[in-house]
């Protein structure tokens, strides 16, 4: 059931956008070589802990068998998609880093990506890392009242092909709100399932992840990373969103 939220509700999960945002800025300023992705996920914690809020992704649970997500943020470097878990890896030149942050805050969740150079990176990285932000614009100019979800993964999934990349198949975007994962799904590709029409009120994570090579991915033996199967570069964009009476609003973008 999708949930509609109420003007008192998106002012709170403003507040938590607010924080997710300024976390990311924050893990932005300090991203260069020799700094490991742990250190990335303290200041990330100590930030969000700070403001009275609560990493959203920390104990958060996987699928079965697997342990609880470790950390506060996901760092997935280079070739890892999504879920990639902070620890002693230190970043190199020419890398690049997505970061995913969650925020729970008085009752509700902010949710944002975004992919970064390590020092000087390669030409193709910086079209990966751009092309995967605007194909997030090119999306949400269909996320307004009357259209349906289709019309925000079909835009995103035109835009990633005509640049000659790969929008990931496996991993979608998502409502949001007092649950991380809420209904309804937001696949970044066309479906034949058209989803629902979008009405005021409705919040959404729209998060194009793209692939260098295939849009084919694996996970990893800890059962949180998930990998490009060809070992290709990938790169994610994710901003919380809500339908109003006109454009959408981004609740994640200071």
């Amino acid at each position: 059931m999708i949930i509609i939220k109420s003007q008192h509700e998106i002012d709170i999960m403003r507040k938590a956008g607010e924080i997710t945002a300024i976390t990311l800025e924050k893990i932005r300023e300090v991203i260069s070589p020799g700094v490991t992705t742990g250190d990335l996920d303290r200041i990330a914690e100590e930030y969000i802990r700070s403001r009275g809020a609560i990493p959203s992704f920390k104990g958060y649970a996987g699928m079965p068998g697997a342990m609880k997500f470790p950390a506060s943020i996901c760092a997935s470097v280079n070739n890892e998609v999504v879920h990639g878990i902070p620890g002693p890896r230190r970043l190199e030149e020419g890398d690049i880093i997505s970061i995913d942050v969650g925020v729970f805050f008085n009752g509700y969740h902010g949710d944002a990506a975004r992919t970064y150079p390590v020092g000087k990176i390669s030409e193709k990285a910086e079209k990966l890392i751009r092309v995967t932000e605007e194909s997030f614009f090119e999306g949400i100019k269909h996320a307004v009242e009357g259209k349906r979800i289709v019309d925000i993964s079909g835009a995103i999934q035109r835009y990633v092909e005509k640049h000659g990349f790969s929008v990931v198949r496996d991993y979608v975007g998502h409502g949001i709100g007092r649950e991380m994962h809420e209904a309804p799904q937001v696949p970044n590709y066309r479906t034949r399932e058209r989803g629902p029409r979008l009405q005021k009120g409705i919040t959404l994570a729209v998060e194009p992840m793209v692939n260098e090579g295939s849009y084919k991915v694996k996970i990893l033996d800890n059962k949180w990373t998930v990998v490009t199967a060809d070992g290709s570069l990938s790169a994610h964009y994710e901003n919380t969103i809500v339908i109003t009476e006109g454009e959408p609003k981004i609740l994640t973008i200071l």
